[in-house]
């Protein structure tokens, strides 16, 4: 197969579709939809069988390939670091802990990744592993390496982190759904998601953003800063005083669907 310098392809998955994106790290080279394919119902057996169809229909001999997964696919929480935590197996067990308080269930059969820390309550990710086999065949299989296989709102808070305001929390749409990053001050506090009701306005997301507070045991924070396809009615107004949103653009094409979306979180600029 012929090899192209500089080039690489992004998978985006959810449980209802997903697709295929080709990038470059030359800036004069735009982005390129190859292939997408949506679902009318969650499948995720269906959706990993298409992926492996799509990657055989563009195999790249040695190309790089991230796939990231969409919040749904993956689970997200919280861990504070248990006092005096000198061993990478303290915090390791204090993130088992805190999934299994969360989800009821030890953490077997799920890959935990974490931005680990001591000192200080870090964010953890857990993915399907019997999910991350087969992406890994489906891309070994094509030839391509597999480089990097993340959670959307891990994808999104690694590439506007420089952008994070003081006082501000984090937040991520994509279908129909808004994660948020709580921080106190510079500390992640709680990752929260909920569905985005139809026609949800700027008082919904007052609302919301104040009862999430409320349960996490924090004040109200002085700016949203969200990115994904957010209402345009989010962002700041005269005479909103509650708090400040902030909508990160993109310069993505407006008729990509999602699924194009969410594999092209975290890519550079």
């Amino acid at each position: 197969m012929r090899k192209w310098f500089g080039q690489s392809l992004r998978l985006g998955l959810a449980p209802d579709g997903l697709a295929l994106v080709r990038t470059s790290i030359w800036p004069h080279e735009r982005a390129q939809l190859l292939a997408q394919a949506r679902f009318k119902e969650n499948n995720v057996d269906a959706v990993l069988r298409e992926a492996e169809r799509i990657l055989a229909d563009h195999e790249r001999e040695g190309w790089a390939l991230r796939v990231v997964l969409s919040d749904e696919l993956v689970r997200l929480w919280q861990v504070a670091p248990p006092p005096g935590a000198a061993r990478m197996a303290d915090l390791e067990a204090a993130c088992a802990l805190r999934y299994q308080t969360l989800f009821g269930a030890s953490p077997a059969g799920w890959q935990i990744r974490a931005d680990w820390s001591a000192t200080r309550p870090f964010l953890a990710s857990a993915v399907p592993q019997a999910l991350l086999a087969q992406l890994q065949q489906a891309a070994a299989g094509q030839g391509f390496r597999l480089v990097e296989v993340v959670p959307q709102f891990v994808a999104a808070l690694n590439q506007h982190r420089s952008m994070r305001r003081p006082g501000a929390w984090f937040g991520v749409v994509h279908g129909g759904v808004l994660s948020v990053a709580a921080f106190d001050g510079a500390l992640l506090a709680a990752v929260r998601t909920a569905p985005i009701p139809e026609g949800a306005d700027r008082d919904w997301l007052e609302g919301h953003v104040a009862r999430e507070a409320l349960r996490v045991g924090l004040g109200r924070p002085e700016r949203l800063q969200v990115c994904g396809p957010a209402p345009r009615g989010w962002a700041s107004s005269a005479g909103r005083l509650k708090f400040a949103c902030t909508l990160f653009e993109d310069e993505l094409d407006p008729l990509w669907p999602d699924s194009a979306r969410l594999a092209m979180t975290g890519s550079a600029p």
